[in-house]
């Protein structure tokens, strides 16, 4: 019997790719002998690993060190009630294995730092950035250019996405190149707080996919363009083409690194600092005499007349107001209140003032803007916000109310 390259069941598997033109067996036999790493298991990388795992490629990395969630479960398509708990990585290694037993995969649980990114990064050929925040970014850019390795990078919010191949050949441009400052912690919203259409990671990481397949299969133009897409405009797709790498360039320019060692360089200070936890910041009680604690104000609002006693004020956007709210609630958007606080304090100057948002920091902005509006309207006002919002109040007072 004569011998094969691939075994039977592979040719059966695979066959439906090898037959098309330009790819043939020797693609086939490419991506067998190649391996990839996934940096993050969530949105993008689990669309991004679905179709990498099917595709045939020898060996495949997983680098997550964050758990299941029941939310993640939207976008996160490896995931199921099954493997809620389990490390990402393991989750998705689970989910590849039922697809094909024969899968080659390197499930690692811990975080990707300057101190492992070059050695858990360098066996692997090709890697793509499945993160979703910028330390992390910037610390896969620098190492893949000092690895002279491609990246496939990809990123969703909203209703929106973005890919480019950064490294690939000696004039491609890095992810500094492009982006040479990164922006403000506070201006960097994840999916908690943008919120994101889960289809939409899965179109961005199966373009991934797709990329990284163009490159170990010799399909690749090596033409470096930023693709944008928007689930809501026409058309939905704008590809953008980028200029060579700067020579400035402190990670790639030809005038030299500039950046330093990499287990050196402090990622999340650069970026600076850590992403704000916003639901631990409105629970803190800086002016205590300012906020009123859920327990405290469910107590109130079963002593007296709501109606009659009470302004209570949502400032959450209103499509947050519409999946859930708390009865007698007026909803005003955070930025009507500051646009023109007078017109939203009660007509008495006695009627308490209590304000509500999703985590409890929206609702210290508002009742600030109304608490400066007492030297024109007297000093009695009571004008208060709920500490840790509507999330303290399902935690603490309701659980059946809704937490999204």
């Amino acid at each position: 019997m004569a011998e094969t390259p691939l075994s039977l069941s592979d040719y059966r598997r695979y066959g439906r790719q090898m037959i098309l033109d330009g790819f043939g067996l020797p693609g086939q036999l490419k991506l067998s002998n190649a391996s990839v790493v996934v940096v993050g298991a969530g949105g993008l990388g689990c669309p991004a690993l679905q179709y990498l795992g099917s595709s045939g490629i020898g060996r495949i990395g997983i680098i997550d060190h964050d758990r299941v969630e029941l939310s993640n479960l939207q976008r996160q398509v490896l995931h199921t009630e099954e493997t809620l708990g389990l490390p990402k990585a393991q989750s998705a290694a689970i989910a590849l294995k039922r697809m094909n037993s024969n899968l080659k995969i390197d499930a690692i649980t811990e975080a990707l730092t300057p101190g492992n990114a070059l050695s858990l990064l360098e066996p692997f050929d090709v890697i793509l950035d499945c993160t979703d925040n910028a330390p992390t970014r910037y610390l896969l850019s620098d190492t893949v250019v000092t690895l002279g390795k491609p990246l496939v990078s990809g990123a969703a919010q909203k209703f929106e996405g973005q890919l480019c191949v950064y490294n690939l050949g000696e004039t491609s441009p890095c992810y500094r190149c492009l982006f040479p400052k990164p922006p403000a912690p506070e201006n960097a919203g994840s999916c908690e707080e943008t919120g994101i259409l889960g289809v939409v990671t899965g179109i961005i990481g199966n373009l991934q996919a797709l990329e990284t397949i163009k490159i170990l299969a010799g399909l690749h133009d090596y033409n470096s363009t930023l693709l944008l897409f928007s689930a809501l405009s026409v058309p939905q797709f704008r590809s953008i083409k980028l200029r060579s790498r700067k020579p400035s360039c402190p990670a790639c320019g030809r005038e030299g690194r500039k950046i330093g060692a990499i287990s050196e360089i402090d990622y999340v200070q650069f970026c600076g600092g850590t992403t704000p936890d916003w639901e631990s910041l409105g629970l803190v009680e800086t002016h205590p005499e300012d906020r009123i604690r859920v327990k405290d104000f469910k107590n109130l609002l079963d002593s007296v007349d709501i109606e009659e006693t009470l302004h209570l004020i949502d400032v959450r956007p209103k499509t947050e107001f519409e999946i859930c709210h708390l009865p007698y609630f007026t909803h005003v958007p955070l930025n009507d209140i500051v646009a023109n606080p007078s017109v939203f304090l009660p007509s008495h100057s006695n009627t308490p003032t209590y304000i509500i948002c999703r985590l409890g920091n929206d609702s210290q902005i508002a009742a600030e803007a109304l608490r400066g509006m007492k030297e024109n309207d007297g000093p009695d006002r009571i004008v208060k916000d709920v500490v840790g919002g509507l999330r303290a109040w399902s935690k603490e007072v309701d659980p059946q109310f809704p937490v999204y």
